[in-house]
């Protein structure tokens, strides 16, 4: 499904640079972006289910209000996913049954949400997500199957599969998504957009938390292009009052380093998923080989890297361990908030399996669990020291999965954990380590389904990516490249 030409189709296809251009210049006014953006989210929601909480009313409002925030994307339209970055009043149901059913909403913006704000964004609604963020599709038996809009059969993977999937659809230009195992970036990977997880503490999780799952969660946004992934970055980017820690200065405004040249890499690349004897699907070896190759004509040195390091058994050793203590605490965290007391039978059956299994897990088990992915990541880190500037891997080890194929109750949950477990592997370990990773759209199968490559660099340099990002993304443009079924 595709709209009829015209200005609407054109306007939909604008990055948020662009729509917030239109505005500054008096083109368009914040009120007729948001009321386009209405109108394709009706449109297309019907059979996508990216957005399951519209907040249309709202969003007329504030885009129509002589207080809206004279920032540099003022008036665009954007959603949110329905987990952690919460917006004040509006429902946050984080994938549950148990929040749903009360209509739970929360009492005020989260930090990065009011930065969101104050650099002009429009919230037009929540998008849908697995249940508690915990799986690589978006499947959840509170709200139903998100679809790919590639491919109406497969999934637009997870956690921020709502979120990928309006974006690359263009319902909106960008939305929010977060990052605890690879949540943005495997699905920007399903579905052909792009998606930058930051390095660790570049954006803030306050006011409520510290840190959530431990020290592996990074929050950002998905987009169509690499200008939109950095000029948004630059006004979310740094600690709040209360941080427990933050990651180092940029040298300059990230934007700056979108057309900057990236000079002359070391770029290695790797198609085994960590840990693995076998390489990722062959249309993933294709889509690394083909990259590799563009790179190399670029100018860049590019061999293929063991990185050796990334299968020390210490991270998937750790994982059970520490997963299920995280579903344990997410129980007892929504308890407390909730003011009733919820159980592993409250959860979907992998999330509850794990959630009993957390609650025997020790303070000492945590902590020894945590010190191993520490030491872990120090390994893995040092190849930025040694070997390579760059890193370049598949994002996802599989082409889009079916839909059904790990929805919540279709297998028994250990083979659930094991399908998650591997739809991770080349993701998570850039969570561990805190290392900025960014998912481009640069390759599609012969079945026209998008194929993401990661590109990994040093702790603290997103300005590599993205200048990296950017020469490609002009020697292979997929600006021009859109889902059969979009606005």
């Amino acid at each position: 499904m595709t709209a009829s030409s015209g200005p609407g189709e054109e306007l939909a296809w604008l990055d948020a640079t662009a729509q917030a251009d239109l505005v500054r210049r008096s083109v368009l006014s914040p009120t007729e972006l948001v009321e386009a953006a209405i109108e394709r989210i009706e449109l297309l929601n019907d059979k996508l289910n990216a957005v399951i909480t519209p907040l249309f009313e709202k969003a007329l409002a504030e885009a129509g209000a002589a207080r809206l925030p004279d920032g540099p994307f003022r008036g665009v339209p954007m959603l949110l996913k329905d987990i952690l970055c919460h917006s004040a009043g509006d429902p946050t149901y984080g994938g549950m049954r148990a929040l749903r059913d009360r209509d739970w909403r929360a009492p005020q913006d989260s930090t990065l949400a009011a930065r969101f704000r104050s650099a002009g964004f429009v919230f037009c609604g929540k998008t849908n997500l697995p249940e508690l963020a915990t799986s690589v599709t978006t499947e959840p038996l509170a709200h139903g199957a998100t679809r790919n809009p590639w491919d109406l059969t497969r999934s637009p993977g997870g956690s921020s599969g709502g979120s990928a999937a309006a974006v690359a659809a263009g319902m909106v230009p960008v939305a929010h998504g977060n990052d605890m195992a690879g949540s943005i970036r495997m699905p920007a990977s399903a579905c052909g957009v792009v998606g930058l997880k930051p390095t660790r503490a570049r954006t803030t999780l306050g006011p409520r938390y510290g840190e959530y799952w431990g020290a592996g969660t990074h929050e950002h946004v998905l987009t169509r292009s690499v200008r939109d992934t950095a000029a948004v970055l630059d006004v979310t980017a740094g600690m709040a009052v209360g941080d427990p820690y933050t990651a180092p200065l940029p040298m300059r405004p990230y934007r700056e380093d979108v057309g900057a040249d990236p000079g002359t890499l070391r770029i290695g690349f790797r198609s085994t998923p960590p840990g693995a004897t076998a390489p990722a699907h062959e249309d993933c070896v294709a889509a690394v080989e083909h990259t590799a190759r563009l790179l190399d004509a670029l100018g860049h040195r590019v061999e293929p890297t063991p990185a050796a390091a990334l299968d020390s058994p210490a991270l998937f050793e750790a994982l059970p361990t520490l997963f299920s203590a995280i579903l344990a605490w997410e129980l007892e965290e929504w308890s407390e908030r909730l003011g009733e007391r919820l159980e592993p039978a409250d959860l979907e059956p992998m999330n509850g399996l794990l959630a009993e299994a957390g609650r025997s897990v020790t303070a000492a088990q945590w902590l020894s669990g945590v010190q191993a992915w520490q030491q872990w990541a120090r390994g893995v880190a040092g190849l930025w020291e040694t070997d390579v500037d760059v890193l370049l891997t598949p994002t996802l080890p599989t082409p889009p999965l079916p839909l059904g194929e790990l929805a919540p109750t279709a297998k028994d949950p250990m083979e659930l954990v094991a399908g998650v477990t591997k739809g991770i592997a080349f993701t998570l370990p850039f969570n561990v380590t805190g290392q900025p990773a960014v998912s481009l759209p640069l390759y599609r199968n012969a079945d026209g389904l998008p194929i993401g490559l990661q590109l990994v660099a040093a702790y603290g340099r997103e300005d590599v990516l993205i200048r990296l990002a950017s020469q490609l993304e002009q020697a292979a443009p997929w600006s021009g490249e859109r889902p059969p079924f979009s606005a």
